[in-house]
């Protein structure tokens, strides 16, 4: 059984957090038989999350790719799924007229933040790593 320590605190209470907040948009729906733009709005900031993290995971595998060029290529391609979604949905149900303007905005300021803040945790494990790998290095001279 898994212990919860000071490394796993805060991503346990996300998991659960989101978990409870994904019962409670499912519950209303059902008990309400009703689904407004509140639930929506949550369920696509979970789906927005989910994706953004799942393209920014996939760095590694673009390794030859010079780093500027692959942040930018991601965020491309997140820009661009967010608002295919925005065009579908408008399909279905009336958009607000700076609705676009409204998701790039919602989607970009927090994409940024939390890409840095992903770079930044990435080249300080490879600064880290390379560390490591120095003092093995001079240990073996």
């Amino acid at each position: 059984m898994k212990i919860i320590d000071k490394k796993t605190f805060i991503p346990t209470v996300c998991v659960v957090y989101t978990i409870l907040s994904m019962s409670k948009i499912i519950l209303e729906a059902i008990i309400q038989n009703e689904f407004g733009n509140y639930q929506s709005n949550l369920l696509m900031m979970i789906f927005v999350s989910f994706i953004a993290t799942l393209v920014l995971s996939q760095h590694y595998r673009l390794q030859q790719i010079p780093l500027p060029l692959v942040i930018i290529g991601q965020y491309l391609v997140l820009i661009g799924i967010i608002l295919l979604i925005i065009w579908i949905s408008g399909l279905y149900t009336d958009l607000h007229p700076n609705a676009y303007r409204d998701m790039f905005l919602s989607f970009t300021i927090p994409y940024i933040i939390g890409a840095a803040i992903y770079y930044l945790n990435v080249f300080w494990e490879v600064k880290n790593a390379n560390q490591m790998l120095k003092n093995i290095k001079k240990k073996g001279d």
